[in-house]
């Protein structure tokens, strides 16, 4: 079984010291294969936010993809954001903004959503749909594919809608139809699962929009705690089962903890 933690929006600068301890002890003891990080890693793309974000993951002590998201490009230095938007980050996490991860049981897909020209929304341009299809194409039947990005595809709040991928119409239908399983993103701190289809829409192919909370920062959406997914994935005679496990964190025990499981078929 492959096992893979889907963070996001761990906000560096703002992050709250026992909820990182409980994220690190969630890691270590279900031992991922593999740990995606959906953007805004930072507060406002400061050095030390990204130094903090940097020791974070080598404490993780595992494989790690990480994509930037709209805080992790500089608000207030302006140039900065028109000369060098992804200086600290490269620096800390290194050059590659759109990162991918295979082998023969999962594809992961990196996609830079960001644009340095717009404050916070997200967009997609027609090249960066058409390289993602064709590498969904060209995998393997029994990988798990997965394409992450920071902005999400589609939202369950009216709120939310205008925090919707720009380019998302053109994307989502053709990375369905080249064999996408999983869109995870972050971005609006509400953890939910939704269905995305195919250019045949009902009759057609699905796959799964996947969203997660924010990990680690105070900056929690109302009422919903901290939290992070865990995305459990197997084939098996050529049947594949995938379950998406939602993880919270729990202040009374100080820990992560399953609240739900949803089968994803």
């Amino acid at each position: 079984m492959t096992v893979v933690l889907h963070i996001t929006d761990t906000h560096f600068g703002t992050e709250v010291p026992e909820v990182v301890q409980a994220l690190l002890a969630l890691a270590a003891g279900q031992k991922p294969d593999l740990v995606l990080l959906s953007g805004d890693i930072t507060q406002r793309a400061r050095r030390n936010q990204f130094a903090a974000a940097r020791r974070f993951i080598e404490a993780l002590q595992l494989p790690v993809l990480a994509v930037p998201g709209n805080h992790d490009i500089p608000l207030y230095n302006v140039f900065a954001r028109l000369l060098n938007p992804y200086g600290n980050y490269r620096r800390a996490l290194g050059p590659v903004l759109e990162p991918s991860y295979e082998d023969e049981r999962l594809l992961v897909l990196g996609v830079n959503s960001t644009r340095p020209r717009r404050h916070k929304d997200g967009e997609v341009s027609p090249a960066q749909v058409r390289r993602v299809a064709q590498r969904l194409r060209a995998g393997q039947p029994r990988q798990l594919k997965v394409v992450m990005l920071h902005h999400p595809v589609r939202a369950i709040e009216p709120t939310d809608v205008a925090n919707l991928l720009i380019g998302r119409e053109l994307a989502v239908p053709q990375w369905v139809d080249a064999g996408v399983d999983l869109i995870l993103g972050g971005h609006i701190h509400l953890p939910y699962v939704v269905p995305v289809l195919g250019s045949a829409g009902e009759s057609g192919r699905r796959a799964w929009a996947v969203q997660a909370g924010t990990a680690v920062s105070h900056r929690v959406r109302g009422s919903v705690p901290n939290s992070v997914n865990l995305i459990r994935h197997e084939s098996l005679d050529g049947v594949m089962r995938c379950e998406l496990e939602r993880w919270d964190f729990q202040a009374e025990q100080g820990a992560f903890a399953c609240i739900h499981a949803t089968p994803l078929g």
